[in-house]
């Protein structure tokens, strides 16, 4: 199970790359993406250092501020440190049947909202809504879903206080990703989580998916905990900061 985390995680980072005006290639068995997420080595089977160092100069000469590296721990990382990178934090991949999490995602709360653009961001911000442009593709892959203090209505402002993405490839064992999952830390507990959450799985069940698989961070496996994920295994990520 954690190998299909890691092929729909690489599908994710591809898929953006590609729509959003990045690049994808193989160079022998190390597979790279670079996109909205930066420019990342995703999972090889084994390293070699003169592949990575290739992956590198790829980031500097499209001035990339920092290169990532996700792997198994079973892979011996000896290349990535002969190559400068330090480790980073661990992947805890949780995996759940979509049939239990994606209940009640159409139960009315008028505070998500699936979307297919947006409006929330601007200022520094701004170029995160191009990747609504993943939305917008047919047949449609992802779903991203937003979050508000409250449901539109012309009685007064909401805030912007959340979001969250899913992604289904339509692969053989009928697996969805959720990605980019954040409540803002002032609006935490009040249910947006289990609503975003629900509503972007929901999405993804309709698609066709069955199971849907995330990688947690302490605070969020809280709440995956609750609707229903339990803890499948681990990754490590190392990263090159370049400037």
């Amino acid at each position: 199970m954690v190998g299909e985390c890691e092929r729909v995680q690489t599908s994710w980072f591809r898929a953006q790359a590609e729509v959003l005006g990045g690049r994808s290639w193989e160079d022998g068995a190390l597979s790279w993406t670079d996109g909205p997420e930066g420019l990342n080595l995703m999972f090889p089977g084994e390293l070699d250092a003169a592949a990575v160092r290739r992956g590198v100069q790829q980031a500097l000469s499209r001035g990339r501020a920092s290169v990532g590296a996700w792997l198994s721990t079973d892979v011996d990382p000896s290349a990535l440190r002969e190559c400068g990178f330090d480790r980073g934090w661990t992947i805890r991949w949780m995996a759940a049947p979509l049939s239990a999490v994606a209940a009640g995602g159409d139960d009315g709360d008028g505070r998500i909202e699936l979307q297919a653009d947006s409006l929330d961001y601007d200022g520094e911000h701004a170029d995160y809504r191009d990747r609504l442009t993943m939305t917008r593709q047919e047949p449609q892959t992802a779903w991203y879903a937003a979050a508000y203090t409250g449901p539109a209505s012309p009685d007064g402002p909401r805030r912007f206080a959340g979001r969250a993405w899913s992604y289904y490839d339509g692969g053989p064992q009928g697996t969805a990703g959720v990605f980019d999952m954040e409540v803002w830390p002032r609006f935490r507990r009040r249910g947006l989580g289990t609503g975003l959450l629900r509503t972007v799985c929901s999405a993804a069940r309709d698609a066709g998916a069955s199971q849907v698989v995330l990688n947690a961070t302490d605070e969020g496996s809280l709440l995956y905990r609750t609707c229903g994920f339990t803890t499948i295994g681990e990754g490590i990520t190392w990263w090159l900061h370049l400037r």
